[in-house]
């Protein structure tokens, strides 16, 4: 039988969370289609989605990032001072600069890397994954492809875009092992954020279990 989360779970794990019941009631009918029913595999779930949006608040990825913050997290795309000061602040030019030509994303000038960065629980990103998304979830893809925002703007499509990756990445595989470094890796394309992850994740599974 599918685990089932209440309310007072999702509230506990999540507090600042304003709307609780509605993400609840998306999650108990979205998630058992998925196969994400399991202790494991809905802590595992609830622990990447939560550290990904800040506790399911926040479904559009912030690029406001300082110079310091861009070289930090980005010194791979900022290697000196200049060029981070040249993009601080700019959210727009910062994701079309990082995201540019790779993930199905064209050039700087192109746009796409603003176009389709993060959205969702899980922050789907880049072109290709959108592109693949909205042909497999939807009868008319453009839907997606022409206005990506709609991955933020409602539950039940930001929740099925991230089911959709999560299945995708054959993360359910990782949940049951509780390996949630090779999770991350598949998630963020690196260990950011991998402590936190680690700490929703026990702390889920204190409250399912």
């Amino acid at each position: 039988m599918a685990l089932t989360l209440t309310v007072e779970q999702f509230k506990e794990m999540f507090p600042r969370n304003k709307d609780a019941e509605e993400w609840v009631e998306a999650l108990n009918v979205i998630l058992p289609d998925y196969k994400i029913d399991t202790v494991g595999r809905v802590a595992a779930f609830l622990a990447q989605c939560g550290h990904e949006s800040a506790g399911f608040t926040t479904l559009t990825e912030n690029l406001n990032y300082g110079a310091a913050g861009l070289k930090g997290i980005f010194g791979k795309y900022f290697k000196d001072d200049a060029t981070a000061k040249a993009y601080e602040r700019q959210p727009q030019k910062i994701a079309n600069k990082v995201y540019a030509n790779r993930m199905g994303n064209g050039d700087e000038a192109s746009g796409e890397g603003w176009k389709y960065r993060g959205r969702g629980p899980i922050q789907l990103t880049g072109k290709e994954n959108y592109t693949k998304f909205a042909h497999d979830m939807f009868e008319d893809p453009e839907t997606v492809l022409d206005n990506p925002d709609v991955v933020a703007l409602d539950k039940e499509t930001a929740l099925t875009s991230a089911v959709w990756f999560w299945n995708k990445n054959k993360l359910n595989d990782l949940a049951d092992k509780g390996d949630i470094l090779t999770m991350t890796k598949r998630i963020n394309g690196g260990t950011i954020g991998l402590e936190d992850r680690k700490k929703h994740y026990h702390h889920a599974l204190e409250i399912l279990g």
